[in-house]
């Protein structure tokens, strides 16, 4: 089964990990999303969040963050999904948008709000000492 294809932005912000809700779910999850077909990660991250937190993120500020390979949250047949992370300068204050419900700032201990890709990056990020 060909795993789910998806980029997510990890922005950290007074040591706590930016995070939405979509509408109809309980969990958070890193912002971002699938990319649409023959979109680079560039530009299909800087879609999604324009889509989904109405910021722009900065094409020359993006850094690879993790390439993460968890499974899917939502699926019974163990779907994985494969995750391309990045980190990335904004302009503008992300507020939730389209089918975003709310947006949270995340702390380590919030790890059982999220899906195994977000608790993995909350994990990441608590190791390297940049979020509580």
């Amino acid at each position: 089964m060909t795993p789910i294809d998806a980029l997510a932005w990890v922005h950290v912000r007074d040591r706590r990990l930016l995070s939405v809700r979509t509408s109809g779910k309980a969990k958070f999850y890193l912002p971002g999303g699938k990319r649409e077909p023959g979109e680079g990660d560039v530009a299909g991250l800087c879609r999604e969040i324009r889509e989904e937190l109405g910021v722009e993120l900065d094409p020359l500020t993006f850094r690879f963050f993790a390439l993460l390979d968890e499974e899917a949250d939502g699926f019974a047949d163990g779907r994985r999904v494969r995750m391309t992370c990045y980190t990335a300068d904004h302009a503008g204050d992300p507020a939730p948008s389209a089918e975003i419900a709310e947006a949270a700032w995340l702390a380590a201990a919030d790890a059982a709000a999220c899906p195994p890709a977000g608790q993995r990056v909350l994990r990441m990020l608590a190791d390297a000492g940049l979020v509580d």
